[in-house]
């Protein structure tokens, strides 16, 4: 397993993996503090967004807790033309992109199906039914080869995909489907396996009997696995196994060991099948605190810490106002975008609803 950053904060390179250490050499101090900062933002959101699930103002909230280093790491080891594929976990990524925060609390409150732009941000939307982003990714990925941008040594052109997965997906067809594709057309993919140990209730002993990195050899697609509580890890090996895919070297699998803290999503109690014992034992490897002790031995001080604590609560405060200050969308929305094109069973549903929202009168 590549790690860079052990779970007291010490940072070597192991015999083997020097040229991911070399990555890591070329960061700059502010790159470093850029890795911290939204890895503690990401954090602080994702508290308040479970509070303001449990306040009523979102019908659920996707905790990734202890996943930051996985999302942060990787999100920056993606290039400004690649395109990302997530699941329904990856707010870390999002914010790496550009993806605006409100926009994943609106989906979760029900406002939009999806309030970026992918195109923009290059960030695809959150993918709900497991693993069928795996196979969009797959096919953009195939897209990306058959339109000639993989190979070509032009920096503003060539890109590659990657698509982000958990323990849990593996499980699924479609994820062997995707590995197949991608290994017979030598596809420009990364796949990113955040194994955070639970699929929902299902621990990942149950769900395989090898080491999910090694799931794509059959298919002829390499694979590594990383230390996912390790911001810098998550960031060489991403950043170059990216670099390689859009080189034209084809397919590769990264497995993230890192743990979910929180529960699966807000509808779910962990205590009912998890022991306390395993949670306490993954904190102690939390990769914001480890990184954070990194970072004390590079000489960044209190100060530093302190302007973040206080951004995250500005953050907080300014996401939970705009939380209450959101406005229902029209009632009517919801058979708008069904058909491309006017459909009478339509019209006679919304002309049903007008009628019953007449009987009902003002109730604003």
């Amino acid at each position: 397993m590549l790690q860079l950053l052990a779970a007291d904060g010490a940072y070597g390179v192991p015999k083997g993996y020097e040229k991911y250490g070399k990555i890591i050499e070329g960061l700059d101090e502010e790159t470093l503090k850029t890795f911290y900062r939204d890895m503690a933002r990401i954090r602080r959101f994702d508290v308040e967004a479970t509070a303001l699930q449990r306040q009523g103002q979102l019908g659920l909230w996707v905790p990734a807790i202890g996943q930051e280093g996985a999302q942060i790491g990787s999100g920056y080891g993606v290039g400004q033309n690649d395109h990302i594929f997530p699941s329904y976990r990856e707010h870390g990524v999002a914010l790496t992109h550009g993806v605006e925060l409100m926009s994943i609390l609106k989906i979760m409150r029900g406002v939009n199906h999806g309030g970026w732009d992918p195109n923009e941000t290059r960030f695809h939307h959150y993918a709900i039914v497991l693993a069928t982003q795996v196979l969009h990714a797959v096919g953009y990925a195939m897209g990306v080869k058959l339109d000639g941008k993989v190979g070509t040594g032009n920096k503003d052109e060539d890109l590659a995909v990657i698509s982000y997965l958990g323990d849990g997906a593996t499980a699924e067809g479609d994820v062997s489907e995707s590995l197949l594709f991608a290994a017979v057309n030598e596809s420009p993919i990364v796949f990113f396996i955040q194994n955070n140990q639970w699929a929902i209730s299902s621990h990942i002993d149950s769900q395989t009997k090898t080491p999910l990195y090694t799931r794509g050899e059959g298919f002829g697609v390499p694979g590594m696995r990383i230390d996912g509580n390790d911001v810098l890890a998550c960031y060489a090996a991403t950043q170059h196994h990216m670099d390689n895919a859009r080189a034209g070297q084809g397919p590769f699998l990264l497995e993230a060991l890192t743990y979910r803290i929180g529960a699966h999503t807000t509808s779910d109690d962990p205590s009912k099948y998890r022991e306390e014992a395993e949670v306490e034992t993954w904190k102690a490897k939390d990769p914001l605190k480890r990184f954070e002790i990194f970072l004390r031995r590079q000489g960044i001080n209190d100060d530093f810490f302190e302007q973040v604590k206080i951004a995250g609560d500005d953050l907080a405060k300014d996401i939970r106002e705009q939380t209450f200050a959101l406005k229902n969308p029209p009632l009517e929305n919801i058979f708008n975008h069904v058909y491309s094109e006017q459909h009478p069973e339509i019209d006679k549903q919304r002309a049903w609803l007008d009628a019953y929202e007449a009987q009902m009168g003002d109730h604003e």
